[in-house]
C-alpha cells in the first residue's frame, strides 16, 4: 500500500501499547498505527470537549471509592425523610455538619473561588449553576429537599475559604455571591 511514510518516537508506554495491540489483533504495527489515527480523527472532538474530562473526573471520583453513583429518585427519597424543617432528625443533620466541615478544609485547599466550588457540586449533580456576574451565581436545585439539604452543605463547606459566601435564596433559584472577607 503506498503512501506517505511518517517516524515516530514512542516512550515506552505508547510502546508498550502499541506492541499489545498487535499482539491483540494481529495486524502489522503499521496497520495499527493507521487504525488509531482514524479512531482517533473520527472522535476528535468527543476526545477534546469538557465533557470528556467530565468523564476523566467522574472516573477519578468513583475509582477511589470516595464517591458512588446515587439514583437521583433515591436520594430524593432520602431527603423526604427530612423534609419537614420542624421535624428534622438532629443526628442526621450533625453528621451533614460534619462532612461539611470535612469538605471545608479539602476545599481551602483545592478551590480559589466559590465559582469552582459550585462547579464542582455541579459535576456532582446536586445543582445546576450559572454565573450571573462577577461572583455571583444563580444556582438551580432539582428539587426542594435537595435545595435546603446542598444550601447547609454549602454554608458549612465554604467557611475556610478566603473570602465570604453570601446567599439570598428565592422561590426556585439561589443567589449565591462570594465577598471578599
Amino acid at each position: 500500500m503506498p503512501g506517505d511514510r511518517v517516524t515516530v518516537s514512542l516512550d515506552d508506554d505508547a510502546k508498550n501499547a502499541l506492541e499489545g495491540l498487535t499482539e491483540q489483533t494481529d495486524e502489522s504495527r503499521s496497520e495499527v498505527v493507521r487504525e488509531a489515527i482514524a479512531f482517533y480523527a473520527a472522535n476528535f472532538d468527543s476526545a477534546r470537549a469538557s465533557d470528556s474530562d467530565h468523564l476523566q473526573t467522574y472516573y477519578e471520583m468513583l475509582s477511589t471509592g470516595e464517591h458512588v453513583l446515587l439514583d437521583v429518585d433515591l436520594l430524593h427519597a432520602f431527603l423526604t425523610q427530612v423534609a419537614d424543617s420542624t421535624d428534622r432528625n438532629e443526628e442526621f443533620l450533625d453528621t451533614v455538619d460534619q462532612v461539611a466541615r470535612y469538605h471545608a478544609s479539602e476545599y481551602a485547599e483545592r478551590f480559589d473561588s466559590l465559582g469552582d466550588v459550585l462547579e464542582w457540586l455541579s459535576l456532582c449533580g446536586f445543582l445546576t449553576v450559572r454565573r450571573a456576574e462577577e461572583g455571583s451565581y444563580h444556582v438551580v436545585f432539582p428539587s426542594e429537599q435537595l435545595r435546603w439539604f446542598m444550601v447547609r452543605f454549602i454554608r458549612g463547606s465554604v467557611v475556610d475559604l478566603p473570602f465570604e459566601v453570601e446567599i439570598e435564596e428565592s422561590v426556585s433559584k439561589v443567589l449565591f455571591t462570594e465577598r471578599a472577607r
